[in-house]
């Protein structure tokens, strides 16, 4: 076992984490094939299979499942050693890897990889867009340094810093723009437009609109907020969207944006990051760069209709 090398141990994580070949190689920025010789290389090593191969995806064995997440740990404190070091740098270089959920990512992303370049030339982003359950739960391995998602998210072995508020729009067709803006209840009788399962943003609107236990008969689903957007300009219902997704996503609809007389609903984003973490003191300075980011994309009134 003396053989053993983290190069292998990445390649494996890649393989188990993808569940294919391929797309762990371009994970992992090296061929298929080369790929494959290590991982058999690492099954000589340990003197058993740690993957079933198929032609269209892989599963891990009885002994690839019990080594996957001892592999995992192995990896994550070799990278934290590295946070260690950087974190007693005092300044930001080095990789970053930091999630960001959907609703957020279009919308606040160029803000923040674009003050971090140019304030930390020397910092390596990658940046993950997904679910707030998938990015608790890489954070929590150790896959990333940071999340940016809606709070709060209650994990204990997490931190969390605020970082700002913002409503909910109302987005209803052009038309409708001189109607009075609908109340929960008026809404609750109308076709509402909804992300799909798994959106913490669905369940914020469903709160919102007091329909956390059944659903009405008029809701349809979309993948995204410019499919929710785009379907409102063609006239099939209404929807909510964060306020900082109104500039980008309604300039080449049909639409009209309201706020709400009140409540006003709203929902708060934050940065998370795992308590453990030695970069916690630079992941704060990065927090200050979101805010002032998300200062730069505030709606301006007159867009919108009153109340």
């Amino acid at each position: 076992m003396n053989n053993l090398s983290l190069r292998q141990f990445r390649y494996f994580e890649a393989l188990a984490q993808h569940g294919h070949f391929g797309r762990a190689a371009e994970a992992c920025g090296i061929s298929q094939p080369a790929l494959s010789t290590q991982i058999r290389d690492l099954e000589d090593i340990v003197g058993g299979a740690l993957v079933e191969r198929s032609a269209r995806q892989v599963r891990l064995t009885r002994l690839g499942e019990e080594f996957a997440p001892r592999v995992r740990d192995i990896l994550r404190a070799v990278d934290e050693l590295g946070d260690l070091a950087r974190g007693y740098q005092g300044w930001l270089s080095g990789r970053l890897r930091i999630g960001v959920i959907p609703t957020v990512a279009p919308y606040l992303l160029p803000g923040i990889v674009g003050s971090l370049n140019r304030l930390h030339p020397g910092l390596d982003i990658h940046v993950r867009e997904t679910l707030t359950a998938k990015l608790i739960r890489e954070l929590s391995e150790g896959r990333l340094d940071a999340a940016i998602v809606a709070l709060p998210v209650s994990e204990p072995s997490l931190m969390e810093a605020p970082l700002f508020a913002e409503e909910f729009l109302l987005v209803r067709p052009a038309e409708d723009a001189r109607k009075p803006v609908p109340n929960i209840e008026m809404l609750k009788e109308m076709r509402l437009l909804l992300l799909e399962e798994g959106h913490c943003f669905r369940d914020q609107a469903l709160a919102f609109c007091d329909m956390t236990s059944a659903l009405p008969r008029e809701v349809l689903e979309g993948s995204s907020l410019s499919t929710l957007v785009q379907m409102v300009g063609a006239g099939i219902g209404v929807t909510l969207i964060p306020e900082m997704a109104a500039p980008v996503e309604t300039r080449s609809a049909n639409v009209s944006l309201a706020r709400f007389a009140g409540p006003q609903p709203r929902r708060t984003i934050g940065m998370i990051w795992r308590r453990t973490s030695p970069l916690a003191g630079q992941l704060q300075h990065i927090a200050a760069i979101v805010r002032q980011a998300a200062d730069d994309l505030r709606t301006p009134a007159s867009a919108l209709q009153p109340a």
